[in-house]
């Protein structure tokens, strides 16, 4: 049987009209975005797409949108997703130190997100207690229920896909809190220092913890080191990206650190706007050009408002440059020096 095609235009039209007598919230840019994914559902038909993966983009687009609801009653409370081991017994050094790094969170007002099961998950949830936990479950033949604390909590989110779940940590995370564990944690430890690395999700410290006593972290450093840093398949500035902590009150430390004055970024065209919470001196502003040249394309690192074209944050005051959009681990670099300055200027 034939398939019928139709015009660009008639599928936008037909979908703004749809979206018209659906709905009339959203902004501009977000129905515009929305008749967006009507159209690619539709030309997922006249692809000839089979049930499985109309299935799966289903189930996928709608784990995500379950998802962001959750989220959105949290939105300025910052968040870090710790990862671990769901075998680690109770009496271990490593789970006490997760429940004692997720304590010393909340007292900062921090909320935590972890896996929902057993083992250092548990641990992640015990610390902030139930009030101040997400949980992100993965359905698995053999590992489908919550622990204690998290179960029937409404900030338990369940996933069938684990590239669903994953997007979820990343996205919600200020920061990232990794304790040992198997193909998992390491499958998420990876993944968050190469989205980090590419510029491909927000930039936030990586934290690598373990109990008393443990050789985990040394072991895999000296894998990194020998295998990926010393055959150049990663660049020296990149360990820039990997805290590894002496103590859960270290982990802690250097989480806040990091937004001791810096804030967050974002990019207005092909300007990556860093946005601090207080003014930086001119002297200040001098050494940062000087020693963080090669991240700009063209101009110098300025001071600034915001510009006219956000619309958050607009109080705090800001660093624009021309970027070349490579170089996520300098810019990590540009980051933490930013936080050394600013806070020897302010005490």
């Amino acid at each position: 049987m034939a398939r019928r095609s139709r015009k660009p235009d008639a599928y936008r039209s037909e979908a703004e009209g749809l979206l018209d007598r659906l709905t009339d919230g959203g902004s501009e840019l977000d129905r515009r975005l929305a008749a967006d994914m009507i159209r690619t559902a539709v030309r997922l038909l006249d692809d000839g797409c089979d049930t499985g993966q109309m299935k799966m983009m289903t189930n996928a687009l709608r784990e995500m949108r379950s998802s962001w609801r959750v989220f959105a009653d949290y939105k300025g409370i910052r968040k870090v997703s710790i990862y671990g081991s769901a075998r680690t017994p109770e009496d271990h050094p490593d789970y006490t130190a997760a429940r004692h790094f997720s304590r010393l969170m909340a007292e900062e007002s921090w909320m935590a997100i972890t896996g929902a099961g057993d083992g250092i998950m548990k641990a992640g949830h015990e610390g902030p207690t139930r009030d101040a936990s997400f949980g992100l479950r993965i359905r698995l033949p053999f590992e489908t229920a919550a622990n204690e604390v998290i179960e029937g909590d409404p900030k338990l989110i369940s996933f069938r896909y684990f590239f669903t779940r994953k997007v979820m940590f990343m996205a919600h995370a200020d920061a990232v809190a990794v304790f040992p564990g198997g193909f998992g944690t390491q499958d998420e430890l990876f993944e968050a220092l190469t989205l980090i690395q590419t510029g491909k999700s927000n930039l936030i410290p990586v934290v690598l913890m373990e109990g008393d006593g443990g050789v985990y972290w040394e072991h895999w450093m000296n894998y990194v080191e020998k295998n990926l840093g010393d055959n150049g398949w990663i660049s020296p500035e990149d360990y820039s990206l990997i805290h590894r902590a002496s103590s859960p009150e270290d982990g802690c430390h250097h989480i806040l650190q990091f937004y001791r004055v810096y804030h967050s970024k974002r990019y207005v065209g092909d300007h990556l706007v860093i946005r601090l919470r207080h003014r930086l001196s001119d002297e200040v502003l001098a050494d940062l050009n000087g020693e963080f040249s090669d991240l700009v394309h063209t101009g110098a690192i300025e001071q600034s408002a915001a510009l006219p074209e956000e619309s958050d944050h607009l109080d705090l005051p800001r660093l624009v440059f021309h970027h070349h959009r490579r170089g996520w681990a300098r810019v990590r670099q540009l980051i933490d020096r930013i936080n050394e300055s600013g806070a020897a200027e302010n005490g």
